[in-house]
């Protein structure tokens, strides 16, 4: 749970590897792509580019590098050479990178061309309510301090948090001890000390909180059909406060403006 000053240094390098993947991404034209082609590419980038190893696949008998959720799924969509990604659409892509033995875990929802203005808006409250959480890490403090932020900033928009699912410790395996819900109230749960990575990603509905999955095993998706959007970093617990270890370039010149 815990991690050394040298284990930290690994998770540091794995980190910022899986943020250079969503700016590759960030690059791309996603709109006209399939989303098994969007997963044959991560798959490419970090297995050639980065020398390393996309942490998901085998895991639980997955068989993709990524999770690709468009609209109305919430978590765990399986790459398909069918599922076209069209202007309008939201989809989180979620990617899990390992290197010298240590994971990361990173999400972002992204808008495809044109969406609508109540989708940018659901992607924008998710993206804030992930840094609310964030913005609560630090030595002494409480996971349901994370949580209580992240609800109060989602309702506060009009969004319920889905709550089947949460984020996790990280490190040498993928899901680690603690779990880290996405609601909650202040002053609960495990107190946080220095060296602790875990996962922040909440899950943001725009009508109902309750989801369901489908046939498959894996796709999680709204019971009423209405749009979800995600963020996910990796985070280490300070001296001070916090460190997000997967903290991508456009996101470190955006917290130092103030944005």
């Amino acid at each position: 749970m815990v991690k050394s000053p040298d284990e930290l240094t690994l998770m540091r390098l794995s980190g910022r590897m899986l943020a250079s993947v969503f700016e590759m991404l960030e690059g791309i034209q996603l709109a006209g792509l399939s989303t098994l082609a969007i997963d044959d590419l991560v798959e490419r980038f970090i297995t050639v580019d980065l020398a390393a190893r996309p942490a998901s696949k085998g895991q639980y008998g997955f068989r993709h590098v990524l999770n690709c959720s468009i609209n109305d799924v919430v978590c765990h969509g399986v790459p398909s050479a069918d599922e076209i990604l069209r202007d309008g659409d939201i989809v989180n892509l979620d990617v899990t990178l390992e290197k010298n033995g240590f994971i990361a875990d990173s999400s972002k929802t992204f808008i495809v061309g044109d969406a609508s203005p109540a989708a940018r808006r659901l992607v924008r409250v998710a993206r804030e309510a992930l840094w609310k959480g964030i913005g609560q890490v630090r030595p002494g403090a409480h996971l349901g301090d994370i949580g209580a932020a992240i609800e109060r900033h989602a309702k506060a928009a009009g969004y319920p948090v889905v709550r089947e699912y949460c984020g996790h410790g990280i490190g040498r395996d993928m899901h680690e001890e603690p779990q880290v819900v996405h609601f909650g109230r202040p002053g609960t749960g495990m107190k946080l000390r220095e060296g602790m990575v875990f996962t922040i990603e909440p899950m943001i509905n725009q009508g109902t909180r309750e989801v369901s999955t489908d046939d498959d095993g894996w796709t999680v998706r709204t019971d009423d059909g209405k749009l979800s959007a995600q963020f996910e970093h990796t985070v280490a617990v300070t001296r001070t406060g916090v460190e997000v270890l997967t903290l991508r370039r456009d996101e470190a010149q955006a917290r130092a403006r103030g944005v």
